[in-house]
């Protein structure tokens, strides 16, 4: 067995692994960043970048089918699904390629194959050890089915999902979250016949309920179909369709299954559990400066319990980089973190719900703006509306966004947030317009105690 040493070993090469990996270079680390596929992770290959691909190609096939209510004769002949995956496929492979120049730019050495913890301070990847003053666990989620549920055939995850080579013309989507949702409207938008069953009460139920009655209305125009509070029993399938049942008793038929109940760690068979580090359900267990039980060895990204989010990891990874650094830096906030879910319309959202802000303040003022409101939402033609969620005496703890495009403000409300800014504070500021930013600076306005556009 050889063994190489370096100041830092990482074992994963997604958002959380190579921005720790890039940032503890640009710091005069010396690097070694373990891959076992392909740099770039899951966010890139199998999630954030091909979803959204496969998302714009949905707005545009609505554009086209759409044209006339803005007064151009348009209309969709049909989706080119080849089209599509080579439009989706070669934004993905350009971002690649970045990615590796980034990397030998900066000095990462990158090396192959599947690691595996082998202690506090070594790696083993295929019978090379590798030594490091640090050890960085990046390994990311993989897409988790029920038990029972075997992947396969037409019952798919999003992995599979993505690189369909048709559209099916009826799908049933076992989750109303983030990812059931944006595959759910790519699917609606491409023509198939789409129907979500979500075992809790609401779609997206982890967003402020006022946002799930919001998309739910928004699906029900769109023709988008869901079942929420039930609960899912089995699935068998032939080669030309898949028969859901559900605990009510009923039965759906469809010719594909996306099975999209959340991600979980993918943290076995990598030697974490054996080496001695701090687990729990799959997840690897740290303080709140991602230091695990063990001496100079860290965790980051999707396999730490919180928000399953390319940029949490890569926020993740640069604290770490930075904190082995010497440099103190501040801890990632988990509610501080922008969530966007972008289907149509996309829902946005920084800070608590209504519900968690009652709970956590023993009460919380609000106030909802619609787009109706809003030029250039009208000009759009898209509903929707935003909710500030105020502590009591206190800033704005919570903002969340329903709209077409709205994922694009939560850089102002993350800024707002994270300030712990007053509504007085935000109600002086300018807000260009007609933009949709507009729908921000209103609603605080009326916070403020002096609304504009709307009657208190």
């Amino acid at each position: 067995m050889t063994d190489t040493s370096a100041d830092l070993v990482i074992l994963g090469g997604g958002s959380g692994g190579y921005a720790c990996a890039f940032r503890a270079a640009e710091l005069g680390m010396s690097v070694i960043l373990v891959e076992k596929d392909k740099l770039g992770g899951t966010c890139l290959h199998r999630g954030c970048i091909p979803t959204k691909a496969l998302l714009h190609a949905a707005e545009v096939a609505d554009l086209a089918r759409e044209g006339d209510q803005f007064g151009v004769k348009s209309s969709l002949e049909g989706i080119d699904i080849a089209g599509v995956n080579s439009y989706k496929d070669g934004i993905v492979n350009g971002l690649y390629k970045g990615l590796q120049g980034l990397a030998k730019a900066n000095k990462v050495r990158i090396v192959e194959g599947s690691g595996t913890f082998v202690a506090p301070n070594a790696v083993d990847v295929d019978g090379q050890r590798h030594t490091a003053t640090n050890v960085v666990l990046a390994t990311g989620s993989y897409a988790k089915t029920l038990p029972g549920l075997e992947i396969g055939g037409r019952i798919l995850t999003s992995d599979q999902a993505l690189n369909l080579d048709y559209v099916p013309r009826s799908v049933v989507v076992l989750g109303g979250g983030v990812i059931g949702v944006e595959f759910a409207s790519v699917w609606a938008s491409f023509g198939a016949d789409v129907t979500i069953v979500e075992a809790l009460p609401r779609l997206v139920p982890l967003e402020d309920e006022w946002a799930s009655k919001q998309l739910e209305r928004a699906f029900r125009k769109r023709g988008i179909k869901y079942k929420t509070g039930v609960k899912f029993t089995g699935a068998e399938q032939t080669d030309t369709t898949v028969t859901v049942s559900l605990e009510s008793g009923e039965t759906i038929d469809a010719e594909t299954l996306l099975v999209a109940v959340g991600r979980g760690p993918n943290s076995a068979g990598h030697g974490y559990e054996e080496a001695g580090v701090t687990m729990e359900r799959g997840f690897v267990i740290t303080n709140d400066r991602l230091r695990t039980n063990l001496d100079n060895v860290y965790a980051v990204g999707d396999l730490v319990p919180g928000l399953q989010l390319a940029h949490r990891g890569f926020a993740h990874g640069i604290f770490v980089a930075e904190e082995i650094a010497g440099l103190a830096p501040r801890p990632v906030d988990e509610a501080g973190i922008p969530r966007v879910t972008y289907c149509k319309p996309e829902v946005a959202s920084v800070g608590l719900t209504e519900a968690q802000a009652k709970e956590k303040f023993g009460g919380a003022q609000t106030y909802t703006y619609a787009l109706s409101g809003n030029g250039k939402s009208q000009i759009l033609k898209t509903a929707g509306g935003v909710k500030l969620v105020k502590a009591p005496d206190g800033p704005v703890v919570g903002i969340t966004m329903v709209g077409e495009r709205v994922g694009e403000l939560v850089g102002e409300a993350q800024l707002i947030y994270n300030w712990e800014a007053y509504p007085e504070d935000v109600a002086p500021l300018i807000h260009a317009h007609p933009t949709q930013t507009e729908a921000l600076g209103e609603a605080f306005l009326a916070l403020a105690g002096k609304p504009l556009h709307v009657h208190s």
